[in-house]
């Protein structure tokens, strides 16, 4: 076997071999130049269908995304714009900060939504304004039509993967959503469940005073 370290293609430049896997492909580590490590055939380096981690093609994307005129104009990017590029970087840029929260958890962006036109059209047509943000329904779900909705800050701060949700009498919500609907506050309930108190009690004692004494 030939050593091909160093061997450069496109982006990628040959770090080692990896292994020869059931089809007799040789699988080599690459380090892309814009940092991240990927594995690929020998062969899809040589044909040319694997030029880079995948950075190329999203720099294409955006490339193309900004030529029909919706995200603005470089350095004048429009609100939505941002949210989009955000959001893709978060799920596909390793070296992001938030990329561990998102991308690291196989969160993904939905396939159509590469073009930003095809996500600017879904957002006008699905109530997109200023003052709303992006917000995934399952947490754990991926970023697409079937589970994106435009919600307010509060909303989207009650639908968080660290909020506990409380069942009691068939209805289940955040303990912020309770504290709202039975009128105490989130500090005073998160107290009394903290301190063991039964959801019933906790949930439907009236607050006596301000420290509560419990």
């Amino acid at each position: 076997m030939i050593d091909r370290t160093g061997e450069r293609f496109g982006r990628l430049v040959i770090t080692r071999f990896i292994r020869v896997d059931k089809n007799w492909n040789y699988i080599w580590e690459c380090k892309c130049d814009c940092g991240n490590i990927i594995n690929v055939r020998y062969n899809n380096l040589l044909n040319g269908s694997t030029k880079s981690c995948g950075c190329l093609k999203r720099e294409r994307t955006i490339e193309r995304s900004t030529k029909h005129g919706l995200s603005g104009g470089q350095g004048n990017y429009t609100r939505l714009y941002r949210i989009w590029l955000n959001m893709r970087r978060r799920c596909n840029n390793r070296r992001d900060q938030d990329y561990p929260y998102y991308g690291g958890r196989g969160i993904k962006v939905y396939k159509e939504w590469d073009n930003y036109a095809a996500f600017h059209d879904w957002a006008m047509k699905n109530g997109y304004a200023d003052h709303l943000t992006l917000d995934r329904i399952n947490n754990n779900g991926d970023y697409c039509p079937e589970n994106c909705r435009w919600a307010t800050r509060k909303e989207q701060a009650r639908n968080t993967r660290q909020n506990h949700f409380i069942t009691f009498n068939g209805k289940t919500m955040t303990i912020a959503e309770w504290a709202e609907y039975v009128g105490v506050s989130s500090t005073v309930l998160r107290t009394r469940l903290y301190r063991g108190w039964p959801i019933e009690r906790a949930l439907t004692r009236p607050v006596n005073n301000s420290k509560e004494a419990v």
